[in-house]
């Protein structure tokens, strides 16, 4: 995977707020966490992706998740100065339930977004939605697993690009995805049933942990993280 010429990855500012509360939240707790913190800052729409005119950003910068049982929210870019205002929240309200937040740790950091030389390896934390209504009935009626496999990584690499024009860079050569295994799962988005996937795949580009690829990346689905050795 040689990507010859290469330009330069692009350089982004990421900051990752987790929150150690007093109950156990789970992932499906995310569209209220999600739901709660933008209703302090409803006229700011990092925090929601919402302007009267319809929608802020193509990429969302703030991204609501659970990982490993911990409530993680990410902010990339635009977003990392929004999650820095989430220090004023003391408490959670889910479904009704007031939760105390017991701790809160911002990690700031610099990451690398862009087409590389060297393979990548990734997981799927949560459901990836790769499928709309669409290409949901063509991954039906397609009879094979490799047929099958060949359309999800046309759409991982749609994603790709997608989540890569959204933060302003322009993929300067072809993107190369190896899906190494994946599962279907069973999900819901807005209370309506989703079929998502979790699994591995490698593939020629850098993409920084816990970034969400696919639909509804917000509320936490699609979040990637590198495994393996460099």
């Amino acid at each position: 995977m040689l990507i010859r010429k290469l330009k330069k990855t692009l350089r982004l500012s990421m900051a990752e707020l987790s929150l150690k509360t007093l109950a156990f939240i789970s992932k499906e707790d995310v569209p209220a966490i999600r739901g709660y913190i933008a209703s302090y800052f409803p006229n700011d729409p990092l925090f929601h992706n919402h302007l009267k005119r319809g929608l802020f950003y193509s990429y969302p910068r703030v991204q609501y998740k659970i990982v490993n049982g911990v409530t993680k929210i990410i902010g990339i870019s635009e977003g990392v100065s929004a999650v820095k205002k989430i220090s004023i929240i003391e408490k959670l309200n889910l479904w009704n339930k007031v939760i105390s937040i017991l701790h809160k740790d911002v990690l700031e950091r610099e990451v690398l977004l862009g087409i590389c030389e060297k393979t990548k390896f990734y997981v799927f934390l949560s459901p990836w939605l790769a499928l709309n209504e669409k290409n949901y009935e063509k991954y039906q009626k397609l009879g094979s697993w490799a047929k099958r496999k060949a359309l999800l990584e046309k759409i991982l690499i749609g994603n790709i690009i997608s989540m890569s024009k959204g933060l302003g860079y322009t993929v300067p050569g072809p993107i190369e995805v190896n899906i190494l295994k994946l599962r279907e799962v069973n999900t819901s988005l807005k209370g309506n049933p989703m079929l998502g996937f979790l699994g591995e795949f490698e593939v020629n580009f850098e993409i920084p942990d816990y970034l969400g690829i696919g639909k509804s990346v917000s509320r936490g689905f699609g979040t990637v993280k590198k495994i393996g050795m460099d």
